[in-house]
């Protein structure tokens, strides 16, 4: 560990942004401070264990930003952190954004499952979020059929088999009474606020018409609709006034690991929770901030937020520019209590499973470092392709930090035409991926781990020599059974690694998820189909650009006989120049 006691004796006592770098000039951790003298030094004057030692003995250099606030110095320090992504800032282990159920208001309102939640101008009506996933498309598909909304994204021809089983009103041929369809959107929201009374009315006739009519079969299944609602509400209800809407957090800490809990209020329910539990540095309050403005950057924030007295209220307030209280007594501060009382029990359940899975991540590094003759690696990253129709190809790459998934850096890629095998489409997406890297001067990985052996090494090689790269490089190489068997490195020597070895199995979870991440986007390209797919695989056509071809010209037949000029005035000739040659494979 470097000595900065002549550094750290001209440090400001200021706020503001700092930023450890590692021997490479890589950021490996962007934090904040009130005072950053005081915040800098307790890095290297304190017994440091976990997270933190590894993140002191990997600190080469340090820079820092002053700041006018502590507001301005959170700003920046996400600012940052978006920037560079460091490797030591907290890493989410599921990133998934919750689902929220969307009651429209259109004209003949639809009732769905949604997860972007941000889109623009956005003037539906958004209930959520929902932890159980399940519970949500349960209550969705319960709602749609004791209600006949509109059930087609667009409204067909004529009338079809929802208005036929009474689940649709026919508003494709129909001429629907308002009064009828605002009733309807009244009782549902009425019931995802957390009041059954008008459904459960509904499905206790129905049981009735059903049971009358001998229909046992329907009339069971109705009934179980009714122990549904019932049990749901049960569960959620706590005692709380019926307009009582907000996010609540806690946490409990414990030999290096965080425990953060949310509770989702929403109309004195306890809608749903949220548990993760994170390596932490130790600095808990500033860590709970960070993980929130992560967490609800793929949300909607909620009206009122409460946090523990420990936690920063009025700088998250300032942020979020929302309501943030640290409730003292009563009600509220007994739900926080409880709150904290879960992240400590899913500690308590998850923490030694967590402890030996760091554990053996980091046993697997060290291995690997060993046999590839590394100072140091942490990030990693994979390459995949897949191909459309037999010749267009798209591409993808994961990241890895410490055999963890970073999905906020995985990306996707457009595969130019002239393309027609898989080392080609490799040899592009590589090449791609690292000249970006060289004209935006960001971070190279630790190393390169290729799906093959010595062609797909080669390759990598080759795009890295002639880019000037220096990237440690492994394969793993299948068998005549396409089954990974044996890891080479770049000098195509077969490294001496088990089959049986955790090492081996994180190498091959490496492997299957950019299997799965390129399969992935070339299946969702195919299901949206053909027009949209030729449209999603030409490099230069984004979303905003495909609508504009989609509304200028309406078919794949069209564009096809459209001249040059004609696609160039909608998106430029460049890009209507690789167009013309998709167009003509098809």
């Amino acid at each position: 560990m470097k000595d900065f006691k002549e550094k750290l004796a001209l440090v400001p006592t200021k706020p503001g942004s700092y930023q450890m770098k590692n021997k490479d000039g890589v950021v490996i951790y962007v934090g904040k401070a009130k005072n950053l003298q005081r915040r800098l030094r307790s890095y290297f004057t304190r017994t440091v264990t976990g997270k933190t030692k590894m993140l002191v003995e990997d600190i080469d250099d340090f820079e820092y930003i002053v700041t006018s606030s502590e507001l301005e110095s959170l700003i920046l320090e996400i600012t940052l952190i978006k920037k560079y992504d460091p490797k030591y800032n907290i890493l989410l282990r599921d990133d998934k954004s919750y689902p929220y159920i969307e009651l429209t208001n259109d004209k003949y309102p639809t009732l769905k499952i949604v997860r972007n939640v941000h889109r623009k101008k956005n003037k539906n009506h958004l209930y959520g979020p929902y932890p159980n996933v399940s519970a949500a498309r349960k209550t969705v598909n319960m709602i749609n059929r004791i209600y006949p909304l509109r059930k087609c994204d667009k409204l067909k021809k004529d009338l079809c088999l929802y208005y036929h089983i009474g689940e649709c009103l026919g508003y494709c041929k129909k001429d629907i009474d308002p009064t009828v369809i605002e009733e309807m959107k009244k009782e549902i929201i009425t019931f995802l606020k957390g009041d059954p009374t008008h459904i459960t009315e509904k499905i206790k006739a129905d049981m009735e018409i059903a049971s009358s009519n001998m229909n046992y079969e329907k009339a069971l299944e109705l009934k179980g609709m009714l122990d549904d609602i019932d049990t749901t509400l049960r569960r959620q209800k706590i005692d709380l006034n019926k307009g009582y809407n907000f996010d609540m957090v806690n946490y409990y800490y414990d030999n290096n690991y965080l425990s953060i809990e949310l509770f989702f209020i929403r109309d004195g329910l306890l809608f749903g929770r949220h548990n993760e539990i994170i390596s932490s540095l130790g600095d808990i309050s500033n860590e709970i901030i960070e993980y929130l403005i992560k967490f609800y950057d793929k949300g909607i924030l909620p009206r009122e937020l409460l946090v523990p007295g420990d936690i920063d209220s009025e700088l998250l307030s300032n942020y979020f520019e929302i309501k943030v209280n640290c409730p003292q007594k009563g009600k509220l501060k007994s739900l926080l209590d409880l709150c904290g009382e879960n992240a400590k029990e899913q500690m308590e359940l998850q923490e030694e499973t967590l402890k030996k899975d760091d554990e053996e991540r980091l046993k697997a590094i060290t291995e690997l470092k060993e046999l590839l003759g590394l100072e140091k690696l942490s990030r990693m990253e994979s390459f995949d392709n897949s191909h459309l129709f037999g010749t267009f190809y798209v591409g993808g790459m994961v990241v890895f930090d410490d055999f963890l998934p970073n999905k906020d850096l995985y990306r996707k890629y457009k595969i130019s035409t002239d393309v027609k095998d898989d080392l080609g489409a490799m040899r592009e997406v590589i090449y791609r991926r690292y000249f970006k890297t060289l004209m935006e001067e960001a971070y190279t990985p630790d190393l390169i781990v290729m799906d093959g052996g010595k062609l797909q090494i080669s390759v990598c090689k080759e795009v890295l020599d002639s880019l000037g790269l220096k990237i440690p490089i492994i394969g793993l190489v299948k068998d005549k059974n396409h089954r990974t068997n044996q890891i080479m490195n770049d000098n195509y020597e077969i490294l001496d690694v088990s089959k049986d070895s955790k090492l081996f199995l994180f190498l091959t979870r490496i492997q299957d998820e950019v299997h799965r991440y390129a399969i992935t986007y070339h299946r969702n390209i195919k299901a949206k189909g053909a027009l949209s797919s030729i449209l999603d695989v030409v490099p230069g056509i984004g979303e905003v650009r495909k609508k504009e071809l989609l509304k200028k010209f309406g078919s794949l037949k069209k564009m096809k006989e459209a001249s040059l000029e004609e696609l160039s005035a909608v998106v430029g000739k460049d890009v209507a120049e690789k167009l013309k040659e998709y167009l003509n494979e098809v």
